[in-house]
């Protein structure tokens, strides 16, 4: 590895320390990050952790307590990955095995560690066979193919849930598409709109729900907790998209 050296965001330095998924010094990705990190502020209070191996890339871990993860998912006594990163060229370099270990060692006082996955690869998932070697088991599942995964440090304590309201994969809003979304990526805002451009460049009605609280993000329908994009009030897709991507989606699911 070129270093082995962490980083701990805190309320003293996060004004200096760059967050890793927006990097570059250009307008748009100062208001990106700016969006991350005065949402971090905020989840800092709650003792969330986020860890950076000090390389100028996507290299971090984000964890927190499980009551105060804007997850929908019911885990008392455990902790949360939020988010799990290690991109590019930093592959491979035992990044991501430091970093868990980090987690696991900040952990070691509660029930264990806990995390959204797939059944198989998924897209800004990291692939749950990453998440077995340091023991981690499937104990729910929610559609169309997320799973809930669990490290228990005691044997005895009880499974993790995702919450009641993921299991339909459904929304009450029937009409067009319907995107929720929140600030814990810097990326949902300038993405939501463009595909709600693309999705109204077609004809469909379009429309954002901002999850702006811990309550609403605990009971949003999208197991992942971060973006939940609906077309006709049927889960579509947990990802945001570019104008093109987005529009080819969408022309699939209409044909």
């Amino acid at each position: 590895m070129e270093t082995t050296e962490i980083i701990r965001l805190n309320p003293d330095n996060i004004a200096d320390e760059h967050i890793c998924c927006a990097i570059g010094n250009d307008k748009t990705n100062q208001t990106r990050a700016k969006q991350k990190k005065e949402w971090l502020k905020q989840q800092f209070a709650h003792g969330f952790v986020f860890k950076k191996v000090n390389v100028r890339g996507k290299v971090f871990i984000e964890y927190v307590s499980a009551e105060y993860a804007w997850k929908p998912v019911e885990a008392p006594g455990y902790k949360m990955i939020n988010c799990f990163w290690v991109s590019g060229r930093y592959k491979g370099q035992g990044y991501g095995r430091l970093l868990m270990e980090e987690c696991i060692e900040d952990s070691k006082d509660t029930f264990g560690l806990v995390v959204v996955s797939g059944k198989n690869s998924m897209p800004w998932l990291t692939d749950k066979k990453f998440y077995q070697k340091f023991g981690f088991e499937a104990c729910d599942e929610a559609p169309p193919a997320f799973e809930l995964l669990v490290k228990k440090f005691k044997k005895d304590a009880p499974d993790p849930r995702f919450r009641d309201v993921v299991r339909s994969g459904t929304i009450e809003d029937k009409e067009g598409v319907v995107i929720m979304y929140s600030n814990q990526c810097p990326f949902h805002e300038d993405f939501v709109e463009i595909m709600l451009a693309a999705a109204r460049n077609l004809g469909l009605p379009a429309k954002k729900i901002k999850v702006d609280s811990l309550a609403a993000a605990q009971n949003v329908p999208c197991p992942t907790g971060l973006a939940g994009v609906y077309l006709n009030g049927q889960f579509l897709s947990y990802e945001i998209m570019t104008a093109k991507r987005f529009e080819k989606v969408l022309h699939q699911q209409m044909d």
